[in-house]
């Protein structure tokens, strides 16, 4: 398979008094941990016939990442793999692993804004499911871990895919996943009992009231999440990255 890789550079941002985060006023926090080993290739995905950008990060002092288990990783609307060394998730994996969370990988493809489902011949879906997987496996990390995290559309694409696979993930963290009662992820939620969910949202989303009934309405309380102020946005969503990945650690390496 022919395809271009890029490694990507971070920007080093200096903590102040020793912290490890820095912020810029209102905006998303992040930490001040260096990433490790994160790239950005292009990858011709069958299942949706075209050419995405394929992006993963590994968290610093883990090489190339060999062995280690895969989060994969389901963006929202408006984010896209090319996004998220910028976003600072290379970062946010650091940061993890330094304050004691078992390493993983970081792994994410282009969905669009299909939000995860098949539509025609387009099926980011499968792509996660299948192919995503190979092309980790063909890095050498350890594709017989895996567990799923995503924001918004990628919220909810990530509990569709685990309800869908079962027994594809051992693990879904979900920040403000885009559900409505009735629809298929809701339809879908009793083939999620044996999956460990985190599930986060902000009081101030337009999402608050579904995300709430769609954890009333699990078939086991989440082991991680909650709701706190925060609206539908990577400001919030950045504040309760520390606890997902804290969350998605515990399960991989269990």
């Amino acid at each position: 398979m022919r395809r271009r890789a890029f490694l990507l550079a971070g920007s080093v941002l200096a903590a102040a008094g020793g912290c490890s985060w820095v912020s810029a006023g209102p905006g998303p926090v992040m930490p001040s941990a260096l990433p490790g080993d994160e790239r950005l290739e292009q990858r011709f995905s069958a299942a949706r016939g075209r050419t995405v950008d394929f992006w993963t990060a590994v968290p610093a002092g883990h090489g190339d990442g060999r062995g280690l288990p895969v989060c994969l990783v389901l963006h929202g609307g408006s984010k896209r793999p090319a996004d998220f060394a910028a976003m600072g998730l290379g970062r946010f994996l650091t940061d993890a692993v330094q304050r004691g969370a078992a390493p993983f990988v970081l792994a994410g493809a282009t969905g669009d804004r299909l939000a995860w489902r098949p539509r025609g011949g387009d099926d980011p879906q499968w792509m996660v499911r299948q192919e995503m997987p190979a092309w980790c496996a063909e890095r050498g990390f350890d594709t017989t871990r895996l567990a799923a995290w995503g924001w918004s559309m990628g919220g909810s694409g990530a509990l569709l895919l685990a309800s869908t696979f079962p027994g594809l993930v051992r693990s879904v963290a979900a920040f403000s996943p885009a559900v409505a009662p009735g629809d298929v992820v809701f339809d879908g939620l009793e083939r999620l009992k044996d999956v460990p969910i985190g599930l986060w949202c902000g009081k101030d989303d337009d999402l608050y009231d579904n995300v709430r009934e769609l954890w009333a309405s699990l078939p086991v309380p989440p082991g991680a999440g909650g709701f706190g102020p925060g609206k539908h946005n990577f400001n919030y969503w950045s504040t309760v990255i520390p606890d997902a990945f804290d969350f998605i650690a515990k399960n991989l390496s269990s």
